[in-house]
């Protein structure tokens, strides 16, 4: 089976290069970004602004070869790729969540970017802490290093082992 995404519009992020941009939105805290939606998908905003955070869907655009095990940026140890949230993926889908400064037309005004500047947008979801907002009891090989994630840049593996 094969599936096509379209995208709906074009991230516009500060990060022009993998390395040295942050590898999560909480590393991303106050860099500001937009999101430019074509125009055919304009009228699907309608209601977004009520809104203070954003889920984006988006395809990571300049992702290294798909690989199932990478050494990820919080670790040394190669991992399976559904493990961690590398890039080099089967289906290179990237998710972020962000906050909504407000909507200008077909601009999103956005804080806590964490993407590459150009990357194909494939999705906007509401954030509703009531349905996303879990406490995890386990975060598997991340517990050693979570608190890391706000200082850790990409580098030139970009995900790779």
């Amino acid at each position: 089976m094969s599936i096509l995404y379209r995208p709906i519009g074009v991230l516009h992020t500060p990060f022009h290069e993998p390395a040295g941009m942050p590898i999560q939105p909480s590393g991303a805290s106050g860099v500001c970004g937009t999101a430019e939606l074509y125009p055919e998908f304009v009228a699907g905003l309608q209601d977004l602004a009520g809104f203070s955070y954003i889920i984006l869907l988006y395809h990571f655009h300049r992702a290294p070869a798909p690989k199932l095990t990478v050494t990820p940026f919080l670790d040394t140890e190669a991992r399976g790729i559904f493990a961690t949230r590398a890039p080099a993926r089967p289906n290179p889908i990237g998710l972020s969540i962000v906050r909504l400064l407000r909507c200008e037309g077909a601009t999103l005004v956005l804080e806590n970017v964490d993407m590459l500047d150009g990357t194909p947008l494939l999705d906007i979801k509401p954030y509703v802490p009531a349905f996303d907002g879990l406490t995890a009891e386990r975060t598997g090989w991340l517990e050693a290093g979570e608190r890391r994630v706000a200082q850790c840049r990409a580098d030139e593996r970009f995900g790779e082992p």
